[in-house]
C-alpha cells in the first residue's frame, strides 16, 4: 500500500510540473523559428543580399518592414525579421542570418515579444549584451543600433516593464564603443502619454506607414554617422 502510494504521489507530481509548464506560457524555443530561418536562407541562395550593409534584424515589427528599401533610398539594406521572434532568437540564429552578410551596421528591434514572454526588463538587457557579444564574436567591428522597445495599445498594460528595459538598455549602450541606442517611444506617445492610434493597425500592435515614418526618421541620422547616406 506505502508502494501504491508513492507511485500515486510521483504521477500527481508529474502532472503538477505540466501543468505548471503550461500556466507560465514559456517562449517558442529557438528551433521552432527553423521552417522561417530555412526560408530566409534559400532565399539568399535564389537572390544575394548585398555584403557591408545594412541588416535589419528582429521580430515582427521588423519582418512587416515592407517598405525598408524606399524608405532608405540608396543604402544597402537586408530585412532579416522573422515570426514574433525574442532577442535570444536572433543571437541563435545569428550564424545563418547575420554573420553571412558581414553588414557594418546592424539595426535591430526586439525585446517587445521578450517582455510579453515574461521576462523582465534585467533580463531583456541581459539578452541583448549576449547578442552583441555573438555577433562581435564573428564580426568584431560591426556597429549596431538597438530600436527602442515601442509602446503599443495591445500591450500598453506591459509598458512599464518596456520603458525599464528601454532604460537598461540606453544606459548601457552609453558604456560601449559602436552600439546606439535609438528612441522612437517618445514620438509614438501622445499628449496624453498614451499610444497614438493612427500608428497602429487594427491589432493594436503592428504598425501602420505612419508608425514606421517614426522609425525612419530616427534612424537616418544614424546611418549616416556610421557612412550610409540616403538620397
Amino acid at each position: 500500500m506505502r508502494k501504491l502510494d508513492r507511485g500515486c504521489a510521483w504521477l500527481i507530481g508529474c502532472l503538477l510540473l505540466v501543468i505548471a509548464h503550461a500556466a507560465l506560457a514559456l517562449p517558442p524555443p529557438p528551433q521552432s523559428w527553423q521552417h522561417d530561418i530555412d526560408r530566409l536562407v534559400a532565399d539568399d541562395s535564389a537572390h544575394p543580399p548585398p555584403r557591408h550593409g545594412v541588416l535589419f534584424v528582429g521580430s515582427s515589427s521588423i519582418r512587416m518592414w515592407t517598405t525598408l528599401t524606399a524608405d532608405f533610398p540608396g543604402v544597402p539594406v537586408i530585412d532579416r525579421g522573422f515570426g514574433g521572434s525574442a532577442i535570444a532568437d536572433a543571437t541563435y540564429y545569428a550564424d545563418r542570418i547575420v554573420v553571412p552578410y558581414r553588414p557594418r551596421l546592424i539595426v535591430t528591434y526586439a525585446g517587445d515579444n521578450d517582455i510579453a514572454e515574461g521576462c523582465t526588463p534585467r533580463q531583456v538587457l541581459d539578452a541583448f549584451e549576449t547578442f552583441i557579444a555573438r555577433v562581435r564574436r564573428d564580426l568584431p567591428d560591426v556597429a549596431v543600433a538597438y530600436i527602442s522597445i515601442k509602446p503599443s495599445i495591445a500591450r500598453w498594460s506591459m509598458w512599464p516593464r518596456m520603458h525599464e528595459a528601454n532604460r537598461l538598455i540606453a544606459a548601457w549602450s552609453k558604456t560601449q564603443s559602436r552600439v546606439t541606442f535609438v528612441d522612437v517611444a517618445a514620438n509614438m506617445l501622445d499628449a496624453n502619454g498614451k499610444p497614438r492610434a493612427v500608428l497602429f493597425r487594427d491589432d493594436g500592435l503592428h504598425m501602420t506607414p505612419a508608425g514606421y515614418a517614426i522609425w525612419v526618421r530616427a534612424l537616418r541620422p544614424v546611418l549616416a554617422r556610421y557612412g550610409f547616406a540616403t538620397h
